[in-house]
Parts: C-alpha cells; structure tokens; sequence
C-alpha cells in the first residue's frame, strides 16, 4: 500500500509525459510553436477557459489553439491515479496514527561507498501519515480543479505530468528513511517546481521566475548538503535511527569550520536549517516566493499550499531529537521564524495582485510554524501545516476562480461586486479567509493559536520576541485577509465590462473547493486533541521529540489564550472601517506616508540589496572574464589570434601566385642574383 502511495504519482507522470511527447510529435513534427500566445501579464489557462466561454476567442491574442491530442486521456489517468494514492494516504493515516502500526519497508541498496551504505526504504510512522494525508490530498484536488482551470490550455498533457512528478517527490521525500533519499525527493521538488513555474516559458517574467526560484533555492540546499557531511562525518551514518542513536553523544563535540571550533551539534542544525529557509521561504531566503505566482494558480496552490514550501518544515520536525540537543540552533529558528511571520505580513498590508497577497500570507504563516518548531513545540507545527493546507490552498484555488470570472484580471483594485456574480466562490474565500485569521471554531483557530501559546511558554531566548512578532502579525494577517475580501468582493464593480461577463465557475473547479472548505471548517476541531492536546503522544509516539512544553501551554494566562482572538476582531474591524465605511482614507494614507508605502510595496527592498550586494558585481565579473579574459586574452592571443594571422599571411602569399610568366621569370632572375651576390661577398666559393 505504502509503496503504491509513492508510485502511483510516478506512473501518472510517466504516462502523462509520453502522451504529451505522442501528442507534440503529431501536431508540430518539428517542436512546439515559437508564437508568444500565452498571457503577458497573468493566467493563461483562466483566460483560455474564459474565452472559450466567451466563444472561443482571446481578447488579446486571437483563437485559442487545439488542445494537444491524449489531453483528455492525461486528465482522466493522472487524476485517478492521484485519487487513488488519497484514498490509501487516508487509510494509512488511521492504520498509522490510531493504530499504531510504524513501518519500515526496505526496497533495495541504493549506494555502497566505503563506509556509507544507503538503502531505499520507506519510513512509515506518524509524521510521514500526516504528510502524505496532505500532500496526496491537496494534489488529488489541484488536479481535478486544473481540468477545468486549464481546460483550453494547449499543453495540458505536459501540465498534468509535472504536477504528478512534483507529487512524486514530495512523496519521496517525507517518506526518505535517510538523509541521501530525503535529498533526492528535495532535489527533486525543485526541479518540478521550475518546470511548473515557467510552465508558460514564452513569458519572460515566468522564465525569471522559475530561475530565480531555482537559484535562491540551490543557495539553502548547499548548506543543506553541508549539514548532511557534517552529520556522516560525525556518525559515519545518515541513516535516521543511526543518527538519532548517536545525537546524544555528540553533545560537546566540536567542528574545524574554517578555523572556528563551532559545536557540532548547532553547526550541523543551522546547515541544515539553511536548506529549510530556502525551501521554506524563510527571510533572506523568501525572495522566490512571491515571483513564483507566475505559474498557473493550481501550481500556486500545489507549491505554495501543502508540498514544496512545507518541506522545510517537515525536514526540521523529522531530526527533532537533532535539534532538541542544539539550543542555540533552536533559538534561530524561533528568531528566523518570528521575523519572518512579521515580514511578510507588513509586506502583505499593500499588495494588490490577488496571488501575492495569499503567497505572502502562506511565507507569514510558515513563520509561525517555525517559530513553534524553534521553541519545541513539533506536534503544533505540524498542526498547522496540517490545517494550514486545507485553508491556504481553498484560498489560492478560490483566487483562481476568480481570475477566471475577471477575465483574468489580478488586481482588487480592478474587481469589487463580485459576491452577487460568484457566491459559491465568494463563501468559499470567506471560509478561507476565516480560517487563516483564526477565526473561532475553524481549523486556523485551534492551530495558529496554539503556536502563539507555544511561544509564550517558550524557554529559548527569543521565545518572547516571537509571540510579541506573531501576535502582531495576526493582527495584520487578519487587516489584509478582510481587506482582499472586501475590494474583491465587497463595493461597487471598477471594472464593468469585465463585470457583467463574470459568471460562476463550472463544477469541476467547484467540487475541489467545497472539499477544502469542509477541512478548513473542521479540521482543526477534529484533530486538536491528537497534535496539541493530551493525546500527542501516544499519537506521533517516537516520530516526533516530545517536550514539556505541550502541557504548560494549557497553562497560559486567560489574556494570552484570547489575545490572537482580539487581534483578529481589531484587524477585521480596521478593514471593514476602511474599506467598507471609509474607502477614502486608505489612499490618503498612502499618500501621507509615501516613504513607509514605498518602503512596503518594495517589499522592504530585499530584492534591489541583492541585486546591488550579489547581481551586479557577478554581473560585472563575468562581463570582465567574458570580454577580457576569454575575448581579448584567451581567443585574441589564442585560437582567434593564431587562425587571423595564419589567414593574414596566406592571404599575402596568395598575392605572389598572379599567373603571369614573367612574373615569374623576373623572380627568378632576382634570386639567381641574390645567390650569387651572397657567393661573392661571404667568400663561399673561394677555397
């Protein structure tokens, strides 16, 4: 069953690929077409879908093409599949979490090296169940949605194969029974993650997206891979059970790093930890995020809602015991994960693309759950990835409902009025909405309140910075939320044309938000007593560390326990207050603070110090190398230097072959008196 949870995914991208090839080799013999007639500026699949509603034409670039031939055959097999893989993720999570029933299923030997020998195994325990629930549920969903989404779509066979081979990965990588397995599944949601990202590679904006999102995360995974030479160097193992045995005895040990004797322990978790940030998101290393909301909105949704983005998260909660003995690497998480849940949503107060709003809001919320992962509290982490895929992929698949019922317009300054045109899709986003802001009784409630308790009863030295930093991001977490809710849905239409063509989204695209509305709903309520409550450990058992610190959250004070509640009533109440009483006073604002907008709508200006500190001197010395060492240097006095003078000679050479016999007569009475002269004056021919 385990096994065929993994594989199934593998199959469908597998199958989906060759259909694409099959069906790209029927159509164009020669390679894709060249025409740039995907979208500039936003979806192509939601204004495809929407002209053919509006009858088969695209407003900017003509007729749609046919869809690649196996398209329908690649939706049906690849969503089935993924279906399939949901269902047995379900059973394996009842049959592993309630009833106690931890594998390990060995598969083959991967690699034999001196002392390293890895095998393929599959770790089943709690922690993997609950990954595989979610990211096997979310993908089922995204799949069956993009049937509709990217309905017109000419490259459907291509989109529906990445999709599966991302899952497969992911699936791969929580079930990694080592370091080497966890790496590949790793490596392996970065490469899906670009092919989905630059999916419409005729975009240059998509292209840049999916290489910067490939670039910033190769920066975390070299630290990642570092982290993984430094625990074999130190166990001569990566094998987890060996690593977990060994932990306790590093306690004291050092490490020779570039002169510095670093403790082995806290060294090895912030190499490690560096992997996490970058696929994570975390700040300094967040920068890909936002850009990636160039891939079509069900790629958002997949990479941004329950699998790529949650891999960092995960990889820290599976070497807990690691981090358990390194305070000190605990305590920058917590300050990592706090700065970053605080500044994405500053960031998150003034963007107007309805994507970048909810992919900040997924960067502020993987803050929280390292923050609760930095202070001990795992299970509550989890808790929220948990619940936080529910929420944050109805929000971003609600978003693509409405992009396709905009005609594909991003901006909510452009929308307003839309809950009379679209209610199922309205109600759906509300429903997401209050999850995220903890609203109470919903599954974002019971998760993100728990972190923010978590934190208080922190004992790291940043445990404090991080509830003040997480309780006020919920406050703006909740502004922004109520504020994309009110401008889209809520006013009088700025946009009337595209207005009054707004209709509902066809079923296909309903159905899998009506399913993530029901688990943002209850799926907290249902499971808050097995990953924050009494039954925690007799729940993750030996799959997670468990601390102390689950019980002195029940301890808190009865302010503390309510403050993010507070918070949500004074950020909901300040977005109705100036968006839907006062609409006014949030441009004024703007304009009297411009230096502070500017300052937030820059994203706090991240992206220009790198490119000032790292883009543009590497800029200027590859331009030195390229044009001065390899152009004037190597090829002006090498290969390109010695072929120019070979040909300059031969070319004067040439001129002496004129044809004419007394040319050459003449040049040979010359000679004939050169030589004798030479004779005459070098006493050659005396004797």
């Amino acid at each position: 069953m385990y096994l065929a949870i993994v594989l199934l995914p593998l199959l469908g991208a597998i199958l989906g690929a060759v259909i694409a090839l099959a069906g790209a080799r029927a159509r164009f013999p020669g390679a894709e077409p060249s025409d740039d007639h995907h979208a500039p500026h936003a979806d192509h699949g939601a204004h495809a879908a929407q002209a053919h509603a509006d009858g088969g034409q695209d407003d900017h670039h003509g007729p749609v093409e046919p869809a690649a031939a196996g398209s329908r055959a690649t939706e049906i097999i690849t969503t089935s599949l993924l279906m399939i893989a949901c269902v047995l993720a379900w059973i394996a999570f009842w049959k592993v979490g309630f009833g106690h029933q931890d594998e390990r299923v060995r598969l083959f030997t991967w690699m034999i090296s001196a002392d390293l020998k890895v095998d393929w195994a599959l770790r089943i325990d709690t922690l993997t169940a609950v990954m595989l629930v979610v990211v096997t549920t979310v993908s089922a969903l995204v799949h069956l949605y993009s049937i509709g989404y990217m309905a017109e779509d000419p490259y459907r066979p291509r989109f529906f194969a990445y999709l599966s081979l991302f899952t497969f990965a992911m699936l791969a990588l929580v079930t990694a029974d080592n370091l080497a397995q966890m790496f590949f599944g790793w490596e392996g949601v970065g490469l899906a993650s670009y092919l989905l990202i630059g999916f419409w590679y005729h975009k240059p904006e998509a292209n840049a997206a999916a290489i910067k999102a490939f670039v910033v995360n190769r920066v975390g995974d070299f630290g990642f891979a570092l982290g993984i030479f430094g625990v074999f160097m130190m166990t001569s193992s990566i094998d987890f059970d060996t690593i977990f045995a060994a932990a306790p005895s590093l306690t004291g040990k050092t490490i020779d790093f570039f002169g510095w004797r670093a403790d082995a322990l806290t060294l090895i978790c912030l190499l490690l930890f560096m992997g996490a940030m970058g696929k994570s998101a975390q700040f300094l290393l967040h920068t890909w995020l936002p850009d990636a909301m160039e891939g079509p909105t069900p790629v958002s949704a997949l990479i941004h809602a329950a699998t790529m983005v949650t891999a960092g998260v995960f990889m820290v909660a599976r070497l807990s015991p690691l981090f358990e003995l390194a305070p000190n690497a605990a305590a920058f998480v917590t300050l990592i994960g706090a700065t970053t849940a605080f500044f994405a949503a500053t960031v998150g107060l003034v963007q107007n693309d309805i994507k970048r709003i909810v992919a900040y809001s997924t960067c502020s919320q993987l803050g929280y759950m390292f923050v609760a992962m930095g202070v001990g509290a795992y299970s509550v982490g989890m808790f929220h990835l948990f619940t936080h895929a529910f929420f944050k992929a109805l929000l971003f698949l609600g978003s693509g409902s409405v992009i396709m019922a905009m005609h594909h317009e991003q901006d909510i300054r452009n929308m307003g009025g839309l809950r009379k045109k679209i209610p199922f899709t309205y109600w759906c986003m509300v429903i997401g909405t209050l999850a995220l802001t903890g609203f109470p009784l919903t599954a974002g409630y019971f998760s993100k309140d728990a972190i923010i308790e978590a934190a208080y009863s922190g004992r790291n030295p940043f445990a404090i910075y991080a509830f003040v930093m997480t309780v006020i991001a919920a406050f703006m977490t909740a502004f922004y939320s109520w504020r994309l809710i009110y401008k889209t849905f809520h006013g009088a239409p700025h946009d009337q044309r595209h207005y009054d063509a707004a209709h509902e989204s066809p079923l296909v695209i309903l159905i899998p938000l009506g399913v993530l509305a029901v688990g943002s709903l209850g799926a907290g309520f249902a499971f808050k007593e097995f990953f924050a409550g009494h039954e925690v450990e007799h729940f993750f058992r030996e799959s997670l560390k468990q601390g102390h610190i689950i019980d002195e959250m029940h301890h808190v004070p009865f302010i503390v326990a309510w403050l993010p509640t507070v918070m949500l009533a004074l950020g909901w109440g300040l977005a109705a207050y100036m968006y839907l009483l006062h609409p006014e006073i949030a441009p004024r604002l703007a304009r009297q603070h411009d230096a502070l907008y500017r300052f937030l709508l820059n994203k706090w200006y991240v992206d220009e110090l790198y490119n000032l500190i790292f883009v543009r001197p590497a800029l200027w010395f590859g331009r030195v190398f390229w044009k001065g060492g390899d152009g004037y240097i190597i090829d002006g006095f090498g290969p390109d230097g010695v072929s120019a003078r070979v040909l300059d000679i031969t070319r004067n050479i040439v001129r002496l072959q004129t044809g004419y016999l007394y040319h050459y007569a003449f040049a040979m009475l010359i000679g004939a008196a050169a030589l004798i002269t030479w004779f005459m004056f070098s006493g050659a021919g005396v004797h």
